[in-house]
């Protein structure tokens, strides 16, 4: 599945060479030259990656990565930081401070494609295109199709996306607030509401499989996908 990424780079070549490849591959890319312009962007919209060089005008790369990591609202983003320096203590600097992986330069686009794609694997599963399956129940993101017991059942594209973001995150709680960020993204003008009616549709979609039961209601906190459900 697309997932979109902020490319931070001072040099203006070197970026729109990032920015290119990437967006060849199928993200969404936005660029920024400085940590100020940076942060607008992640304002105006969270990614699921920042694609971070170490050395940029007026705030560094590492501290922008530590104020990403204390902000309750970014410290899920993906952050790769890429570097001159191929010492082991700014490696070790690199990820204490929050990144998720450090790439030496120089690099391929291949490398740099395939460590993107790790790190949002970890930590955003929602966006591989990895077949998920529980309990007979079977989301397979890249064809966008569901099965249970070799049987498709049919979802609107809001109730896949939450069916898989649930089946990628099982057991933990997301409260509605949430689940509108995850799913609709941070910048939609959706009333909190409106998720309980997706759940409710997703849930009788799920009724002839047996699978309903799999979306668990938690009284005052919110919703969550529970294995073995019954």
């Amino acid at each position: 599945m697309v997932g979109s990424i902020l490319v931070v780079e001072q040099e203006t070549a070197t970026r729109s060479l990032l920015a290119s490849n990437l967006q060849n591959s199928g993200y969404k890319v936005r660029c920024a030259g400085d940590v100020p312009q940076a942060e607008t962007l992640v304002r105006e919209a969270r990614p699921d990656l920042v694609l971070l060089d170490w050395v940029l005008p007026g705030i560094p790369g590492l501290p922008f990565t530590r104020r990403l990591r204390s902000d309750q609202r970014t410290r899920g983003i993906s952050i790769v930081l890429i570097s001159d320096s191929g010492e082991e203590h700014d490696k070790v600097a690199a990820l204490e401070g929050g990144a998720d992986d450090y790439l030496t330069k120089p690099y391929s686009g291949r490398e740099l494609l395939a460590r993107i794609k790790a790190v949002m694997r970890r930590r955003t599963p929602q966006l591989a295109d990895d077949i998920v399956e529980f309990d007979g129940l079977q989301v397979d993101p890249a064809a966008h199709r569901v099965t249970a017991g070799g049987t498709e059942i049919e979802l609107w594209t809001t109730e896949f996306r939450m069916l898989h973001f649930f089946m990628t995150h099982v057991g933990r709680i997301f409260s509605r607030a949430a689940l509108l960020d995850e799913i609709w993204g941070h910048d939609a003008f959706v009333e909190e509401r409106t998720v309980d009616v997706h759940i409710r549709r997703l849930r009788q979609a799920l009724v002839p499989s047996g699978h309903d039961k799999t979306i668990e209601t938690v009284r005052g906190l919110g919703y969550r996908y529970r294995v073995n459900a019954g």
